[in-house]
């Protein structure tokens, strides 16, 4: 399952433009659906980059792997896979607070978006200052 860069874009512009029509049409009131239906672009995106970064880390078990750089390669994977996970997870609660569903405060719906910005500050910051000893 490998896709070029101009299809990860489109994919990603579309399902953010059928977002965000939903999204000003709800906050319009010219439709009456539930939030959980105006999310759905955004799951249904989400649902396709954890299916495309579960096939690949199962293609580590396959016969044949070259486990060079392996562990990086994989730490990189568990915290795209997290980040995938506290994304959807956020996007739950918000819809779940939105609907009235239960009655949750702000800060704790907040909460997974704001360890998913933390930990991509981390890995960012590990990024740009980590030095290589050789």
């Amino acid at each position: 399952m490998s896709m070029s860069l101009a299809q990860r874009v489109l994919l990603t512009w579309i399902f953010s433009l059928i977002f965000l029509i939903m999204l000003v049409l709800k906050l319009d009131k010219k439709i009456q659906w539930n939030w959980f239906l105006v999310f759905l672009p955004v799951w249904t995106f989400d649902a396709i980059l954890l299916l495309m970064l579960i096939v690949k880390m199962a293609g580590r078990c396959k016969p044949g792997f070259d486990p060079r750089n392996g562990a990086e390669n994989l730490k990189k994977r568990v915290w795209y896979l997290v980040a995938i996970l506290l994304k959807l997870a956020f996007c739950l609660t918000l819809c779940v607070k939105l609907e009235r569903l239960m009655e949750i405060w702000l800060s704790f719906v907040c909460i997974p978006l704001w360890t998913l910005l933390i930990g991509a500050m981390v890995e960012l910051g590990y990024s740009v200052f980590h030095f290589r000893r050789d």
